[in-house]
């Protein structure tokens, strides 16, 4: 454990160095004010806390930054809750495509970083669902989603059915089950899958299987606004193969989606920091995150991604201010 002394240098060269981006030596934290140390002491305390993995030397002459564990020791035990004012434009309940793109660009706005938000999540349901004969063994699956969007899919049964059965076994789902999400259909399958019919059990199983794939690859979106203002941040522009990593992680949107998923599974603000965990891909970025919901239920998550020297305490405030408006405006009906 660190006493009272360590744990003031430490959050002292913490914020010294996201304010100004340059290693902190012990004669720049002599001079701060409340900082009543010697430089010698300074010097003999900064070696423990480097000892210890909390901060570290860039180079061998330089003063010391804080590493990810540093950072992380920060952000658990020193932040305070002072909330700085700052004027947020509401955003409309409108489309909800339309409030997660201005959402993401009010976090990008507010942060002066990335702002990043996973689409909503909406359960999985199918309008309508059609099978249509192509050759032996090899069926056509047709999904109507209830926006009218139509996805495709071509499945391989181990039966080969008439076009008849398969005529048949469209009504019935569509009769039966249309407008029930997937998990509710899966769930009466299994307590009526006695009753069924053979062929219509077996096309009942394909269906879902396809549309519960299909459905889901629809709402893996993810939106990305204010890139660009990576080219500002220092950690940055001085290193273009960080630049290019970061760009790489947006384009993606593959690791961005496992991210916010990642994020989706905790209550509150949760920040993650570079080269802790398997999480950030890179040592380089911190992702401040937060879910949002409509009526109640989690559908989503927002951030803001930026480099580990983030001024936390403001992102923390940026980003739970937007998850609320967002969330306020989705359940807007």
């Amino acid at each position: 454990m660190l006493d009272d002394r360590a744990k003031l240098l430490l959050k002292t060269l913490v914020e010294r160095y996201i304010a100004d981006g340059q290693p902190v030596g012990s004669r720049t934290l002599s001079r701060t004010p409340g900082l009543e140390l010697s430089p010698a002491t300074i010097r003999n305390v900064m070696s423990d806390l480097e000892e210890l993995g909390l901060i570290a030397s860039p180079h061998t002459s330089a003063g010391r930054i804080p590493t990810a564990r540093g950072y992380r020791l920060f952000v658990d035990t020193m932040l305070t809750s002072r909330r700085e004012p700052f004027t947020t434009p509401p955003l409309s309940p409108d489309q909800p495509q339309k409030v997660i793109v201005n959402a993401a660009q009010l976090l990008s706005n507010l942060s002066h970083f990335v702002g990043v938000v996973m689409a909503p999540r909406r359960a999985s349901v199918f309008r309508h669902i059609e099978f249509m004969r192509l050759s032996d063994r090899r069926l056509l699956v047709i999904i109507v989603s209830p926006d009218g969007d139509v996805q495709n899919r071509v499945i391989f049964p181990e039966t080969d059915y008439t076009q008849s059965q398969l005529v048949e076994a469209s009504n019935y789902i569509n009769a039966n089950f249309a407008g029930l999400s997937i998990e509710q259909v899966r769930d009466r399958l299994q307590s009526e899958m006695e009753k069924l019919r053979g062929e219509i059990a077996a096309l009942m199983q394909a269906a879902v299987a396809v549309s519960s794939e299909v459905l889901t690859e629809a709402q893996d979106e993810v939106v990305v606004s204010g890139e660009r203002n990576l080219l500002s941040v220092s950690d940055f522009s001085s290193d273009m193969g960080q630049l290019r990593r970061a760009f790489d992680l947006f384009e993606q949107k593959a690791q961005l989606m496992r991210l916010l998923d990642v994020s989706s599974k905790a209550e509150g603000v949760r920040i993650f920091i570079g080269g802790e965990s398997q999480v950030v891909p890179f040592e380089e970025l911190s992702i401040v995150s937060a879910n949002y919901e409509v009526d109640g239920q989690v559908v989503g998550t927002l951030g803001v991604i930026g480099p580990t020297r983030l001024p936390y305490e403001r992102m923390i405030q940026i980003v739970d201010i937007t998850s609320r408006l967002v969330s306020n405006a989705l359940s807007q009906k």
